[in-house]
């Protein structure tokens, strides 16, 4: 598997992935990344977005099969927001969500980010369990910033400490 920024001609493949991923785990509703209105163009908005990147996996077949972003939450206080972290179901069990993690991690310390905020939800056990290995500390409400309320499972981690320590 290569790791790579997105381009535009990754768009439909990674819409069709998140898609899937939250239609599988009945979050395709309002509120979640499902209804994101920047998915036609994901590669064309983290590219025009400031202190953002995304980044997709791609197999042998040069097929996209998932990806995940950087994006700022407050950069003020050095705050990032992990994006959009999802795998295609044939994909699952490789350690690309862990791949992509740490990729994503290196990436906001280089820029100046201090703090990860990530958004998810109850209903999607393995990215919850994902990031809690990760020693990410779980919130009790969203950051006032958040735009996903459909969301109901929050995590916060600094990242000084290097990301599976």
């Amino acid at each position: 598997m290569q790791i790579r920024i997105m381009e535009p001609k990754d768009n439909v493949a990674m819409k069709h992935i998140l898609q899937a991923c939250l239609r599988d785990a009945h979050l395709d509703k309002p509120g979640t990344a499902y209804f994101d209105p920047q998915l036609d163009e994901l590669a064309e908005y983290y590219e025009e977005l400031p202190h953002a990147a995304y980044w997709v996996a791609v197999n042998e077949q040069k097929e996209v099969v998932g990806g995940c972003g950087i994006g700022p939450l407050d950069r003020t206080t050095g705050i990032c927001e992990l994006q959009k972290l999802y795998i295609d179901k044939q994909a699952r069990g490789q350690g690309l969500s862990k791949k992509l993690l740490e990729k994503s991690a290196t990436y906001a310390r280089q820029d100046g980010y201090q703090k990860m905020y990530i958004v998810t939800d109850s209903r999607l056990p393995i990215a919850n369990k994902l990031y809690q290995k990760y020693q990410f500390e779980q919130l009790k409400q969203p950051l006032p910033q958040d735009l996903h309320p459909g969301c109901d499972t929050w995590y916060f981690r600094d990242l000084d400490l290097t990301v599976g320590k």
